[in-house]
């Protein structure tokens, strides 16, 4: 009677504590990280007798959690990618939105451009010039009001990368925790535990791209992109916030060490923050600021080849600030280093760093080796006046530099927020040309003057009156006031250059006839240079003359646009992916009510007909019981 009893009681306990487990799944149905549970039990062994075994009851041996890892892992790292795509999505929403937002920015420059042409129809009309200005005004508050506005997003993306980096911090220290107590647990599976501890490494993979490990001990080792450790047993060791050894202002994230371990980290939030400020907001502050530089130097080369309402040469529209120069924090050395635009045809979208090396082989110059953020080594000329030259810039550096001290070049990430008006005087705008040639009366040729433009506006001799005298068969002689001259033989359709300026004539000219060349101090109300300058708006000046300032913002729209439309795809897609994987591991791991439903009647079932088996061996017991005393 005593095994029966035994029996019923086992079975009654197994039923009991399966309606627990049922029980769990169901009040935590709606739990996030919540694997459901189920008992594994076996046939308790018996007596042999000889000729049979019979059994003896039911053994719970665990309570199971529903588990995959590879279901589990799956999900992790599309929690890594989706989050990744959300930060980027969400950035480059804000950074379009600031572009459409600040859409006056290709209005301001199309009236810009307009206003030469009012101030070329009338010349001398100060309220034409005075409007000019204000257009000029507008412009440039148009530029500094988005450059700042993608200054202030550099700044929230470095509060974020600190905020990301804290939760990373948080996150590695509660698994850390976590793996102490379950590692504590021996062999006795703390489902909870686990649980909580998934849920976390979960969390953690959408702040920053992991690799976790299963040690022996039921810990987790957990890694980040850049191969450090974050997780180990239960130690954790995180990350630390840091500034970018070329810009104090320039959040980077820091190993354990104090390394500078930013470019190397990627996905989740934490690694689509560094991306997106490397890959897609420094390019667009380049590329605005380039548009910027496009705008001020055009401008003022092409007002250097006029005359202003006062008869004098033409003087800058626009100030610009010159490249940014930073040396390294770790800089051992007492060398300073200055850069210029020299030649804005051929000036890229990349910043720089200059590195002495202390050696003058290639592709080092006079100890010093420059190649671009991103890595791409870039070749250098030495000048005769001592300084270097590359894509377009020209570096002035000094003695004192120690063998690995470097400097990062920005050429033009503050362009458009430090551009300015350089001056607020109406007769300052160059309308006119700033030359003029006049065929000699006695010409006998029927050639003419087609035009006479300023070549080199910075030649001493520009302004110094100068002779064109024609031989036989098309030999020319030029001869300024200051002695100099050149001789040449006249090719039609090829213009005469000297001392800066250019003379293109029509016709043939005959022996003995002659021009002459000076400064156009009759034509202020001339409008050849307010036609030139108003022509700017088409013309090339970037990309080896085949971009202009129009067209560089036109691109930079183009740019934005893309990279918002590139992140909202992968947003998407990411999306579907993630709850695929989602729907994967929860067929596994989650709670069906209505098999939990069905399990509670099986565990009800079960504990009532194991109280019967109780019941019939005490029933029997007692009967024994009597006829023992009859």
């Amino acid at each position: 009677m005593s095994s029966l009893l035994n029996i019923g009681v086992s079975g009654l306990n197994a039923a009991q504590l399966g309606l627990k487990v049922s029980g769990n799944n169901i009040a935590n149905a709606d739990t996030d990280g919540y694997s459901r549970q189920n008992i594994a039990q076996v046939d308790r062994a018996g007596q042999n007798n000889g000729r049979y075994t019979m059994g003896a009851g039911v053994d719970v041996i665990a309570v199971q959690r529903a588990y995959s890892q590879y279901l589990t892992q799956t999900l992790w790292s599309s929690n890594t990618a989706l989050q990744g795509a959300r930060t980027t999505n969400e950035l480059a929403t804000t950074l379009n939105g600031l572009l459409k937002n600040g859409g006056n920015l290709q209005s301001a420059l199309d009236s810009f451009y307009g206003g030469f042409n009012a101030v070329a129809n009338a010349p001398n009309d100060q309220s034409a010039r005075q409007a000019l200005l204000g257009n000029a005004s507008a412009l440039t508050m148009a530029f500094n009001t988005l450059g700042q506005q993608l200054d202030q997003q550099r700044a929230q993306i470095n509060t974020q990368i600190a905020d990301a980096v804290g939760s990373v911090n948080s996150l590695v220290k509660q698994i850390a925790a976590l793996n102490t107590s379950i590692s504590q647990g021996g062999n006795v599976q703390p489902n909870a535990l686990l649980d909580q501890r998934d849920d976390l490494v979960k969390q953690l993979a959408g702040v920053t791209g992991i690799s976790v490990a299963a040690q022996p001990d039921g810990t987790l080792s957990v890694y980040s992109t850049s191969g450090q450790a974050l997780v180990s047993g239960s130690y954790a060791y995180g990350f630390q916030v840091g500034s970018n050894t070329y810009d104090a202002g320039s959040t980077t994230v820091l190993d354990a060490s104090g390394h500078d371990i930013g470019a190397r980290l990627s996905g989740g939030t934490l690694g689509a923050l560094l991306s997106y400020r490397r890959n897609t907001l420094d390019p667009a502050q380049n590329q605005l600021g380039r548009a910027a530089l496009a705008l001020a130097q055009s401008v003022n080369a092409q007002q250097a080849r006029g005359l202003d309402l006062n008869g004098n040469q033409g003087g800058p529209l626009f100030s610009v600030p010159a490249p940014a120069v930073v040396g390294a924090g770790g800089n051992q050395g007492s060398a300073t280093v200055g850069a210029s635009v020299g030649d804005l045809g051929v000036l890229t979208n990349d910043d720089y760093v200059l590195t002495y090396t202390g050696s003058n082989t290639a592709p080092s110059v006079n100890g010093w080796a420059l190649a671009t953020t991103g890595g791409r080594a870039v070749a250098m000329a030495a000048n005769a006046d001592g300084t270097l030259s590359a894509e377009g810039l020209g570096f002035t550096v000094s003695a004192g530099a120690q063998v690995g001290d470097s400097f990062q070049i920005r050429p033009s990430r503050n362009a458009a927020s430090g551009l300015a008006l350089a001056t607020g005087d109406p007769s300052a705008i160059a309308a006119a040309a700033a030359l003029k040639g006049t065929a000699a009366g006695s010409n006998t040729g029927g050639v003419t003057v087609g035009s006479v433009s300023v070549r080199d506006s910075s030649d001493a001799n520009l302004f110094a009156g100068a002779t064109v005298s024609f031989g036989a068969n098309g030999s020319y002689t030029v001869t300024d006031a200051a002695g100099n001259s050149s001789i040449g033989t006249y090719t039609a359709g090829t213009p005469i250059q000297f001392d800066g300026w250019s003379l293109d004539l029509k016709g043939a000219p005959a022996s003995g006839d002659s021009f002459s060349i000076g400064i156009n101090s009759g034509g202020l109300n001339d409008n050849g240079n307010a036609l030139d300058l108003a022509g700017l708006a088409d013309a090339g000046v970037l990309d080896g003359g085949r971009t202009s300032a129009l067209r560089a913002y036109a691109d930079l729209t183009n740019q934005i646009g893309l990279a918002g439309s590139m992140a909202a795809n992968e947003l998407t897609t990411r999306t579907g992916l993630y709850n695929q994987a989602a729907s994967a591991q929860q067929s596994v791991a989650g709670v069906n009510l209505d098999e939990e439903a069905a399990s509670l009647i099986k565990y009800q079932q079960a504990y009532q007909a194991s109280a019967q088996v109780i019941s019939t061996a005490q029933t029997l017991f007692t009967s024994l019981i009597s006829a023992m005393r009859g």
